[in-house]
């Protein structure tokens, strides 16, 4: 595959063989939703490989497990140092492919390089990123660089499963007084835009992510024969339940991170368009009314979704059901609250015999900066590898491990610097997952050049 960029000529060659490094990683199933089944073992030996890969690492490097999952990799700085230190993160399991297995072109967990692309589970979520960090940090080890303030490699073996490992290690470097000066993780991606008047590839950088709910509704109802129904039967009501809250759906909210997305879209677009976006970041009440109209993509950015996505009851088709339940999965959008959301449940459902448990919960997170020293280096960075590429702000909309840091550091940006077109971007957590060998190296440049800004 091609690059589209230009190299970047003030970074020294890296050593070779990024993409078989991944490929080897990808044979490894780090299923996290498995691991109940499967114990520690597909883990512990990814572990293990990481130490065969990166000696330098193993070997320079404080090395801590924290938790069962837990990674933490401590470098140094070359003197002392007063400034924070930086967090760097990353997570090597993956999502199962279960049902999906006669979709993919080439099996999900071989490993595969062909045609300039490495193919498989954790191409881009989130080993590719993974394996570039590493890379970067064991090709500077290499040139015998070390950091000027303390840098901290964050890995966790359970982001797919709610992500307990980061939120252990954040809360662990927390209680030892560690607050970065910013914090790196997965989300965004060097990508295409569906918007228009845009052409080229931009770095979308997250600067906050949307709260994560799972919510269940559940009721009850009297059994007996179906040829003698006495009313709204409890599947019935559970359905009434969903069907209320499809059809109001949550208001409309343009948090502020969508307006500098915006706001900075407008600097690149061709006109008439550059003029809209710029229109757009000065009218957020105007625009959020407005995005919906370009899709799921536009609407998500501006109201807190809600999708149904598990239903039960009942036991036979000529039985009344005695009980049933659905489950609910929310974005609870940037300026909201877990606890509004479920006001606005029992608002919207109206009925007492409908109750609702909170399975899980996560709220927003606050919203990152964009003028500041740490978006400069990261912009920095996107030069370096990218050429020509220019970072944008945005919502990330998905969860990352990132989240755990925000209740007590200012500063966390979400990105993967890993050029992914429309196509791939749809691949994650689904058949055909893969990414380029061009976009490996280019994201092992992205690291070292932003380790060499500090």
């Amino acid at each position: 595959m091609q690059s589209l960029w230009s190299p970047s000529a003030d970074i020294t060659p890296a050593r070779s063989g990024i993409e078989d490094r991944l490929a080897e990683m990808i044979t490894i199933p780090t299923i996290s939703a498995h691991r109940a089944e499967l114990g520690v073992g597909p883990f512990e030996q990814f572990l293990d490989l990481l130490a065969q890969q990166y000696p330098l690492i193993h070997q320079h490097l404080e090395r801590e497990r924290i938790g069962e999952l837990g990674m933490v990799f401590t470098w140094s700085p070359a003197g002392p140092s007063a400034a924070a230190p930086v967090v760097l993160m990353a997570h090597f399991d993956v999502v199962p492919v279960a049902g999906q297995e006669d979709e993919w072109t080439v099996p999900p967990f071989e490993g595969r390089i062909a045609d300039g692309v490495v193919w498989g589970r954790g191409a881009l979520d989130d080993k590719g990123s993974l394996v570039t960090l590493l890379d970067a940090v064991e090709n500077l080890l290499t040139d015998g660089w070390a950091p000027p303030r303390e840098v901290l490699l964050c890995l966790g073996g359970d982001e797919e499963t709610h992500g307990r490992a980061a939120r252990l290690i954040a809360d662990t470097l927390k209680d030892r007084g560690v607050r970065p000066s910013f914090v790196l993780d997965e989300g965004g991606a060097v990508t295409t835009l569906p918007f228009p008047g845009l052409s080229g590839w931009f770095a979308m950088i997250g600067l906050a992510e949307k709260g994560v709910m799972a919510v269940r509704l559940s009721t009850t109802g009297a059994g007996g024969h179906a040829s003698a129904p006495s009313g709204l039967t409890a599947v019935g009501r559970i359905a009434r339940a969903v069907a209320r809250l499809n059809h109001n759906p949550f208001r409309l909210r343009m948090p502020r991170t969508v307006r500098q997305l915006f706001s900075r879209l407008a600097d690149y677009a061709d006109q008439p368009y550059a003029g809209i976006y710029r229109a757009a970041a000065s009218a957020p009440a105007v625009t959020s009314r407005l995005l919906p109209l370009l899709g799921a993509e536009g609407e998500v950015m501006v109201r807190t979704s809600l999708a149904a996505t598990m239903i039960s009851g009942g036991s036979a088709a000529n039985v009344l059901p005695s009980e049933a339940s659905a489950v609910l999965n929310l974005r609870v959008n940037v300026g909201e609250s877990c606890d509004q959301v479920i006001t606005r449940l029992r608002t919207v459902i109206d009925d007492p015999e409908v109750t609702i448990d909170i399975i899980e919960a996560d709220e927003p997170t606050p919203e990152s900066a964009v003028d500041n020293a740490a978006w400069r280096q990261l912009a920095a960075a996107v030069a370096a590898a990218y050429p020509g590429v220019e970072a944008v702000p945005y919502l990330t909309t998905a969860a990352t491990d990132g989240r755990h840091w925000h209740r007590f550091t200012p500063n966390v940006y979400r990105f993967s610097p890993l050029a992914m077109d429309a196509e791939q971007r749809a691949s994650i957590h689904a058949a055909d997952e893969r990414v380029s060998v061009d976009a490996l190296v280019r994201g092992e440049r992205f690291y070292r050049a932003l380790l060499l800004g500090l």
